[in-house]
């Protein structure tokens, strides 16, 4: 008999092999969340201030934004656990503000920080949550999902970080929710922990699962998301992909390489010498919007003097530098 991993496994593959890889564009279909106007303030101190948004069935979408930005804020009203002072909001369809239990079933929530049952065994601890729904999810089938289904006995006490944050996830899950809100979902772990559960976040896309995610790494946005909306003082600064967030698409990328002994860089082709930045201790440094014609310059140039190039770089400007900009933060 198929076990539930491998059962699993195999409906994970059929998912990946239909959607569309991340990072696209907007996906179609009627928005799981619309957002028009929200505002909120506390006292005369405006938090949010009128932002739109929309976000798609089975996306992954990024919400960043500084400490005080008006991220969380914003997250706790999709949620349903702060009412606003004006705008509309719609989630799943229905007012946040006015949901009931029958909406609440429908989404799933992974908080910064939790503490499940500390002696109850991992099995026990997704079992007792199982019966909060109407129709949850297997408890076999959700351990598998998020590589808990090794653990099932171990009490949750005795789980590490990584795996105390698979448990929060299941916990999400086991109501089968259409809507997924993760909250930090990475902080504090160690490289080999975050990519586990990066795996586990594409993971719940691949089944349709539609995923809002705040974060601070810019990395594991880069990674998981879709599309990504950038918050600063209580405003929408910029919306897009992961490629076209604030122009990156559109701004200059570095290109990079040492000098050919013996060859000063005015003998380089023509189109590289006239986007020439420098060529300081024998390295050309050359700035372009689009790079690829510049390299093909570079690479005839090279074939035809017979030289090689071994340490050629091409840098894009990052996503963190463009979030950077778009927020106003040091660097």
């Amino acid at each position: 008999m198929t076990g539930t991993a491998e059962l699993v496994d195999s409906r994970l593959s059929g998912v990946r092999a239909a959607r569309s890889p991340a990072g696209q564009g907007r996906p179609s279909g009627e928005p799981v969340i619309r957002v028009r106007g929200l505002q909120m303030s506390y006292g005369g101190v405006q938090a949010v201030a009128g932002i739109d948004l929309e976000v798609y069935p089975g996306e992954v979408f990024a919400f960043l934004g500084p400490n005080g930005a008006g991220k969380t804020t914003t997250v706790e009203i999709l949620e349903g656990y702060r009412r606003r002072t004006g705008g509309d909001v719609r989630v799943l369809g229905v007012d946040p503000a006015g949901a009931g239990g029958d909406w609440r079933a429908r989404i799933g929530v992974v908080l910064q920080e939790s503490a499940p049952e500390a002696e109850l065994t991992v099995h026990e601890c997704v079992a007792r949550y199982a019966g909060y729904y109407p129709h949850p999810r297997s408890v076999p089938e959700t351990l598998a999902l998020v590589g808990l289904d090794g653990r099932p006995g171990l009490r949750c006490r005795r789980l590490s970080g990584g795996q105390r944050r698979r448990l929060d996830v299941a916990l999400a899950l086991i109501g089968d929710p259409e809507l997924v809100f993760l909250d930090e979902p990475t902080t504090g772990f160690d490289p080999a922990a975050r990519r586990a559960t990066w795996d586990v976040i594409a993971g719940l896309r691949d089944l349709g699962k539609t995923i809002f995610l705040t974060t601070h790494y810019m990395e594991e946005a880069e990674y998981l998301a879709d599309r990504i909306a950038v918050i600063a003082a209580g405003r929408i600064v910029a919306e897009g992909t992961t490629t076209s967030l604030g122009g990156r698409d559109l701004k200059a990328s570095a290109i990079s390489f040492t000098l050919p002994d013996g060859v000063p860089a005015a003998d380089l082709p023509p189109a590289v010498t006239a986007c020439l930045t420098g060529h300081a201790d024998g390295r050309a440094r050359v700035s372009a919007t689009s790079p690829l014609p510049l390299l093909g310059a570079l690479a005839a140039w090279a074939h035809a003097r017979q030289v090689d190039l071994p340490d050629l770089q091409v840098i894009r400007p990052t996503l963190e530098e463009i979030y950077l900009q778009l927020t106003g933060e040091p660097r």
